[in-house]
C-alpha cells in the first residue's frame, strides 16, 4: 500500500525542477523557443504512449499514458500495480482497482494540471526558470509564481521535431520522480467513457 501512494504522488499534488536550478540557463532571452513549445502544447490534442516511472528510491513502474486536451489523462499502470490515475472535469481521481477505493483531488493541484489547460501559456501564475537545451532536447524547468516552496516541474522535449518525451518532478521534500514517454502516438481516438469517472459506467467497466 506504502508502494502505490509512492507512485500516485509521482502525479498528484504539488511538484517541482529534477534537475539542479544552476544547471538550468534563463530562459528570459529565449522567448521564441518558449513560444514554439507552447505552439507545440497548444497543438497537442490526443497522445497515447508506454510510461517508465522512476522515483528517487530506484522504484520503478510502467504502464499507459493517455492524454486528451483540454482537460483529460488517463494512466493506466501495468499489473501487478492495481493503480488508475484519470483526470477529467476538473478533478483527479486516484483509484485502486484491487481496494475498489477513489481518491479525487483538483486538476489545478496536480503537476500534470499544466498541460490540460485549454490554452498553455508559459508565464501569469507560472514562473519558468528555466531553459536548456543539449543533445536535441530542451527542457523547461517551472514552479508555481506564488508557491515556490511547493516544488517545481520540468518537462523534457524532442526539439526536432518537436514532442514531449518526459517530465520530472520534485515535491517540496525534494524527493524526485522522473516518467519517460515511449512507443508515443498522436491524433489518437478515444472513448470518451474511458475518462468520465463521474458516469457510474466507468466504474463497472473497471472492475470486471
Amino acid at each position: 500500500m506504502f508502494r502505490r501512494t509512492l507512485l500516485a504522488t509521482a502525479l498528484l499534488p504539488a511538484l517541482p525542477v529534477l534537475l539542479p536550478r544552476p544547471a538550468l540557463a534563463q530562459a528570459g532571452g529565449d522567448r521564441a523557443t518558449l513560444a514554439r513549445i507552447e505552439a507545440y502544447l497548444n497543438g497537442l490534442t490526443t497522445l497515447r504512449a508506454r510510461f517508465l516511472q522512476v522515483s528517487q528510491n530506484g522504484g520503478a513502474a510502467q504502464g499507459t499514458a493517455m492524454i486528451w486536451r483540454p482537460g483529460r489523462m488517463r494512466f493506466e499502470y501495468d499489473p501487478p500495480e492495481p493503480l488508475l490515475l484519470v483526470a477529467s472535469d476538473g478533478q483527479f481521481l486516484y483509484y485502486d482497482k484491487e481496494l475498489r477505493q477513489p481518491s479525487i483531488v483538483p486538476v489545478s493541484s496536480t503537476p500534470l494540471g499544466f498541460l490540460l489547460r485549454p490554452q498553455i501559456r508559459f508565464g501569469g501564475d507560472l514562473e519558468v526558470t528555466g531553459l536548456e537545451r543539449t543533445g536535441g532536447l530542451l527542457r523547461v524547468g517551472m514552479h508555481r509564481r506564488e508557491a515556490p516552496s511547493e516544488g517545481s516541474l520540468t518537462l523534457v522535449f524532442a526539439e526536432d521535431p518537436m514532442e514531449l518525451r518526459q517530465w520530472a518532478v520534485v515535491d517540496a521534500r525534494g524527493h524526485q520522480t522522473r516518467v519517460t514517454l515511449t512507443e508515443i502516438e498522436t491524433g489518437v481516438r478515444f472513448d470518451r467513457l474511458i475518462f468520465s469517472f463521474n458516469d457510474p459506467r466507468f466504474f463497472e467497466q473497471q472492475v470486471r
